[in-house]
């Protein structure tokens, strides 16, 4: 744009200079043509006056068109250079625009690439992440594979050794693995027993133990077999009653308590009320003047006498508590049922029959059955006094140990 004005001041001083030239010509013309009129009027002959004003008009006329035609032609051209700088300034223009969007377009397309570039940068270094995972897990992969290879190295010669253990029993006795048998039966009953609490379970155990060893037909294994039948006839003559039966039982009672009705105080019918409608009859008017009086004085004090022992009456929050605290009661003894806690039982169950003789209707048949429930349930015995040790068990292990494990050494081991 700078240059643009630099060369459109460059050709103004050159218009300028140019008209000026031409001035000064038609100056010179002018004077040259002064010149050669006198020297035409030196030459002629002496002209008349009258000629030489008419000659001397006429040169007048002359330089006036000389100068107007200059003039005109130095106005031309000045318009011309006007034209051509107001064009080439409006070239100019154009030209800076086109260059400011061609710049802006570049930018825009610049920073398209490099975002693009970006992009490409992060797709590459995403791939090259999950090459790297993909070689750790393959390598991962291998580890594992070789370690179970050497895991399959060692149990094929366990395996061997096993077999070479089998051919080396020739001659002994297979039935005593009869022995192993009955071990881990008598120890499954001993789990039933103490953590189960299963004593039914624990005593079917112990009788395929003792059918096991009675299959051997040895005698050397009656010791052992007469402490099995201490141990049947032990957990035999337990408390038979289930604790699961007792704590289905109270379950179904927990269920019931929302069907109870409570002992909740009724108003009662006051007999002693009067009559006070009027009569529209006009000799009852003293009746009627009577019965006004009476309902006057009654609105301020009222006195009247009921018989028969006073209760509170039950909100529903009250009746909403009651419930809950017996369904709560209930729910104690059904846990302690189950972990075999006399006390809590009992507790836990008296206190339920106290709140149901003291919060509900006694008279009504299912708060009755429900009582006669609870009082079932409370001369129920739960204890059982489960024997912390089976009498067959070390017997057996010794046997174990004389007769299968000095045969296979470390490979019976494991039972």
């Amino acid at each position: 744009m700078a240059d643009n004005k630099a060369n459109g001041s460059q050709d103004e001083s050159a218009s300028k200079s140019k008209s000026t030239s031409l001035i000064k010509d038609s100056s010179q013309d002018n004077g040259v043509t002064g010149a050669a009129g006198a020297d035409v009027k030196n030459s002629t002959d002496q002209p008349t006056h009258a000629s030489a004003s008419k000659r001397t008009a006429k040169g007048d006329n002359n330089k006036a068109k000389k100068s107007s035609s200059g003039n005109g032609l130095l106005w031309f051209v000045v318009f011309i250079l006007f034209v051509l700088v107001i064009g080439l300034g409006g070239a100019g223009y154009w030209y800076y625009t086109q260059q400011q969007a061609t710049s802006s377009q570049v930018t825009s397309a610049q920073q398209q690439n490099s975002a693009q570039v970006q992009a490409l940068v992060a797709a590459r270094d995403e791939v090259n992440t999950a090459l790297n995972r993909i070689a750790q897990d393959n390598q991962t992969l291998k580890d594992t594979i070789s370690s179970l290879q050497k895991e399959n190295e060692k149990l094929s010669l366990q395996a061997e050794s096993t077999l070479e253990q089998l051919n080396q029993m020739e001659g002994r006795r297979p039935a005593d693995w009869l022995i192993a048998e009955a071990d881990y039966l008598v120890r499954m009953a001993g789990r039933k027993l103490w953590l189960e609490n299963d004593v039914r379970t624990a005593i079917l155990l112990l009788v395929n133990a003792d059918k096991r060893l009675k299959s051997l037909a040895d005698p050397s294994v009656l010791p052992v077999r007469a402490s099995l039948a201490e141990d049947i006839q032990t957990l035999q003559q337990l408390n038979p009653v289930s604790q699961s039966s007792v704590a289905l039982a109270l379950t179904g009672m927990v269920a019931q308590i929302d069907k109870l009705p409570l002992d909740t105080f009724e108003k009662p019918e006051d007999t002693s009320a009067q009559d006070n409608a009027l009569s529209e009859s006009t000799d009852d008017w003293k009746d009627n003047l009577a019965k006004v009086w009476h309902s006057l004085v009654d609105d301020f004090l009222t006195v009247k006498s009921i018989e028969g022992p006073i209760e509170p009456v039950l909100s529903l929050e009250a009746q909403f508590l009651i419930k809950e605290q017996l369904r709560l009661q209930l729910m104690h003894a059904q846990s302690a049922a189950l972990t075999g806690d006399a006390g809590l039982y009992k507790q836990s169950l008296q206190y339920s029959q106290t709140l149901l003789i003291e919060k509900f209707d006694i008279e009504k048949s299912q708060v009755s059955g429900f009582v006669n429930a609870v009082q079932n349930l409370l001369e129920t015995d739960i204890s059982r006094p489960i024997p912390t040790e089976l009498v067959s068990q070390q017997p057996l292990e010794r046997l174990l140990d004389s007769r299968v494990k000095q045969v296979f050494g470390q490979g019976a081991s494991a039972l």
